[in-house]
């Protein structure tokens, strides 16, 4: 049974510089939607929407595996003392990390679309505005190495530059990390959507972790999906 090395780049890094100065709101005007942030330095997580918050490790603008920007998905707004802050999930060890970082250190964009995979089904439906609007068969963990459950959301988008790949054309690593193994195939446990080469394995229970698709499908979703998209895994 082949491994998912989603952790290790497959393909020369896309090296998208981030923006030295904001081009879109310091913050999120409508908290109540969904939004990703775009790191524009080199910043501070905190425990606490303070500068005093514990902090609770250094995020960089660059994202480690394919060496494009990196977008967080923001999940709270706070003014403390005049200053804005964001709460944003961390691709982090423990899964659901998060951790308060200022808005002026971040640029936003809405995000309208969900992605949701139902492990049992074995199926990645996408949403947008709460509809579905597509629906494709995945293969996932094994019973040894479940894919794991819980919010996350996609980190980074990275093209491979091999449609033959074992991983497909397109790897979309997640937030989430493997709870059953701390490392494989030289990386950290790292959980990804991505092609695949065995697309007779769609539908069974067969990864390490990754979430499987067809590469027409992985094509489709990288069309639509981008850094901060929400991804909802179910049992």
């Amino acid at each position: 049974m082949a491994q998912d090395p989603a952790d290790a780049p497959a393909a020369p890094p896309v090296t998208e510089q981030p923006p030295v100065a904001p081009k879109s709101p310091i913050a999120p005007p409508n908290p109540r939607r969904s939004w990703a942030g775009r790191l524009l330095v080199v910043a501070t997580a905190r425990m606490y929407p303070t500068p005093g918050g514990k902090p609770l490790r250094l995020v960089q603008p660059i994202a480690p595996l394919g060496a494009g920007a990196v977008w967080l998905q923001v999940r709270g707004v706070k003014v403390v003392g005049g200053v804005r802050w964001v709460k944003v999930l961390l691709p982090v060890r423990p899964n659901g990390s998060t951790g308060w970082i200022r808005a002026s250190d971040m640029v936003f964009r809405p995000i309208d679309l969900r992605i949701d995979v139902d492990l049992s089904d074995r199926t990645l439906k996408l949403f947008r505005k709460g509809k579905r609007i597509r629906t494709f068969r995945v293969a996932v963990g094994t019973s040894e190495n479940p894919t794991p459950t819980g919010r996350f959301a996609i980190a980074e988008v990275i093209p491979t530059g091999d449609p033959k790949a074992f991983l497909g054309p397109i790897v979309m690593p997640i937030t989430g990390f493997s709870e059953a193994l701390n490392d494989y195939a030289g990386g950290n446990g790292r959980v990804a959507i991505h092609g695949t080469s065995q697309p007779e394995l769609i539908g069974q229970r067969v990864s390490h972790g990754c979430i499987r698709v067809r590469n027409a499908d992985i094509r489709r979703l990288n069309r639509l999906v981008r850094g901060g998209t929400p991804v909802i895994i179910r049992r």
